[in-house]
């Protein structure tokens, strides 16, 4: 009882797997379960983090780049152009408008970035939005799987470690639901438990909620039959991580020529508005 006065720090997962061990005289084995449970997530959290660093760090080096350009290097050229008084050509005529519209506008235009930061955020915080929003996040291409398969690995480990406690299938799944950082996915967990209340088994559940590939579906059906489910969830588990692992090895060089076509296209679009009047 004294863990759920921090909910901010201990989550529900955490504090049932405690009274577990409470109950049943195996605290020591409880805390040890949660500390593998915690760092597997923290080495999870920190390959994702390492992956969509350098996108990331792209995508802002271009952001600043684009800045610099119309604030700074545009206006230049466009007081040459003017001077020669020639007719510009189209890509000239677009780059020097929207330099003049950031340079004119820029406070409005930060106002509406920063209140649609805020009405995103807003927005998230309910329980609508986040589900929304975890839905799309996983339609994603090339992130979207990487993050499905993190969802599903964290569902497979933390309901193993809930079964092997000793707690029942039904109260497992409400609060493994609220742990696979998916609030899309926890949905479809969290009503599996009505399929199990009305008798279904939890193969059955889990094949109508969509959400798992036939390997899951065999590795439940043979644990179901065996009463080994926690065992092979653990297997399930290890081979997500080392799908999560692979594709995060490969995320760079998926994004990679994304990325070198963007620039190349800034480059393209620059180059044509700045050297078209020249060659003219």
């Amino acid at each position: 009882t004294c863990l759920r006065d921090f909910p901010h720090i201990f989550d529900e997962l955490f504090i049932a797997m405690i009274h577990v061990g409470e109950n049943t005289g195996n605290l020591d084995g409880a805390f040890k379960q949660l500390g593998v449970n915690i760092e597997l997530e923290r080495t999870t959290r920190q390959r994702v983090q390492q992956a969509v660093r350098y996108p990331l760090m792209v995508v802002s080096a271009l952001s600043v780049a684009m800045l610099i350009i119309n604030i700074w290097v545009i206006p230049s050229f466009s007081d040459v152009f003017a001077k020669l008084g020639a007719e510009l050509p189209l890509p000239t005529v677009i780059l020097i408008a929207i330099s003049n519209a950031f340079l004119s506008y820029w406070w409005l235009m930060l106002a509406v970035v920063v209140i649609a930061a805020y009405a995103f955020a807003a927005w998230v915080a309910t329980d609508n939005g986040r589900y929304e929003w975890d839905r799309i996040k996983l339609k994603l291409p090339i992130i979207g799987p990487l993050l499905f398969l993190v969802a599903l690995s964290r569902f497979s480990r933390n309901f193993a470690m809930m079964l092997a406690a000793g707690l029942p299938i039904t109260q497992a799944l409400v609060l493994v639901s609220s742990a696979v950082g998916n609030s899309f996915v926890g949905k479809a967990v969290a009503e599996m438990r009505a399929g199990i209340e009305r008798g279904d088994t939890l193969v059955s559940t889990a094949g109508s909620s969509g959400m798992f590939s036939s390997l899951v579906m065999q590795m439940l059906a043979v644990g179901e039959e065996t009463g080994q489910i926690d065992d092979l969830l653990i297997e399930v588990a290890d081979f997500y991580d080392e799908e999560v692992e692979y594709r995060l090895s490969r995320l760079s060089d998926a994004i990679e020529p994304i990325l070198i076509f963007a620039m190349g296209l800034m480059v393209l679009v620059l180059a044509l508005g700045v050297f078209l009047p020249i060659w003219s």
